[in-house]
């Protein structure tokens, strides 16, 4: 009988110990709750960075080809960020 009570005994002590293990690696070890949440919010960060990277990047492609396509586009943004005019042309500003 008293085999028995001491087995158990061990027994409940054991599962005592494992879940104190258990806790603690949850609460406090590797790849914790906190720890994963950090772990969430980097990813979460680095994907805004790089959805805006990509926008950037599909932007800057998209004018690279209008201005591989044709002259344009090249005197478009002549006119608009040089204020370029051609000859026999009239410029006229309108002020608002």
């Amino acid at each position: 009988m008293y085999r028995s009570r001491a087995a158990i005994k061990t027994l409940i002590a054991i599962i005592i110990l494992l879940i104190v293990h258990f806790q603690y690696r949850l609460w406090l070890g590797d790849a914790s709750v906190s720890q994963i949440s950090d772990y969430r919010e980097r990813l979460d960060t680095l994907t805004k960075e790089a959805q805006e990277k990509k926008e950037r990047n599909d932007s800057l492609y998209a004018e690279v080809l209008d201005l591989r396509r044709g002259l344009e586009t090249i005197e478009e943004r002549a006119r608009y960020e040089l204020g370029m005019i051609k000859e026999n042309e009239t410029f006229f500003q309108v002020l608002e």
